[in-house]
């Protein structure tokens, strides 16, 4: 990792932004963190096609949120998103969704793997990459959780990455069924968020989901509202749920 910008905030945590390759992303280390005192690292998921730059304001106050619990976190620039070359055929897959849900219809079978499982199978590759990177810094410690979205690159992660201990996941995008048997091999903890009303969503597909996760220990934490519409006290919960099982080492 080639870190390109650093900033310190009031509070002693340090942002700095890097490069890998053609990934882009931004670290988040809070005060504490050195050699001698590890800290555990969040992979913070972002929601697909709107890129860090919209999302900065919200990735920060989430990186604030779990710095104050003495943890890292780390975002990065997901494919097809910001400067990145678009996913082929991604644009063509999200139009057909946007026709489908415009016209009162669910998006078909087909729409949502051509949309979702390219983005999948380029992402999941990329944040172990970085998960790699990160590990090797003394500063990071060895409990790794995931939080947010896209939920369906969350569920592949956590099914087939051991080093993930825990995740927090959103249930606000599609999720292709062959993923079905993916989110069966997740054994470990997990709070899933759903906004109840959430018109860009299936909440059927999103009950599925959850109950396929092989997780003895699961949550599903429903709010009535749309997709924007979450809550403070959900994310509220949903960090309590990292501290439960990554440790507060706040001091």
């Amino acid at each position: 990792m080639h870190f390109i910008s650093k900033q310190v905030f009031d509070e002693g945590l340090t942002e700095r932004g890097f490069v890998l390759g053609d990934i882009s992303g931004i670290l988040w280390t809070p005060e504490a963190a050195s050699s001698s005192t590890p800290v555990p690292l969040i992979l913070m998921g972002q929601p697909g096609g709107i890129g860090m730059r919209r999302m900065y304001p919200r990735l920060a106050a989430r990186a604030r949120a779990v710095a104050a619990h003495g943890f890292a976190a780390v975002t990065i620039e997901l494919p097809g998103t910001g400067d990145r070359a678009p996913v082929p055929g991604a644009e063509e897959a999200r139009a057909d969704l946007r026709r489908a849900i415009s016209g009162g219809e669910r998006p078909s079978e087909d729409v949502i793997d051509r949309l979702i499982l390219p983005l999948v199978d380029q992402a999941v590759p990329e944040w172990q990459t970085i998960l790699d990177e990160n590990l090797d810094r003394p500063e990071i410690g060895a409990q790794i959780g995931f939080s947010g979205g896209v939920i369906a690159i969350g569920t592949r992660l956590a099914a087939i990455d051991p080093r993930i201990a825990a995740a927090g996941l959103f249930a606000g995008s599609y999720v292709p069924r062959v993923m079905m048997e993916e989110a069966r091999q997740v054994t470990i903890p997990l709070h899933v968020l759903l906004q109840w009303d959430d018109k860009g969503n299936d909440r059927g597909m999103a009950l599925d989901l959850f109950d396929a996760f092989g997780s003895s220990e699961k949550t599903l934490y429903a709010n009535m509202g749309g997709h924007t519409g979450v809550p403070q006290f959900a994310g509220e919960d949903a960090l309590r749920f990292f501290v439960r099982h990554l440790g507060d080492v706040s001091g």
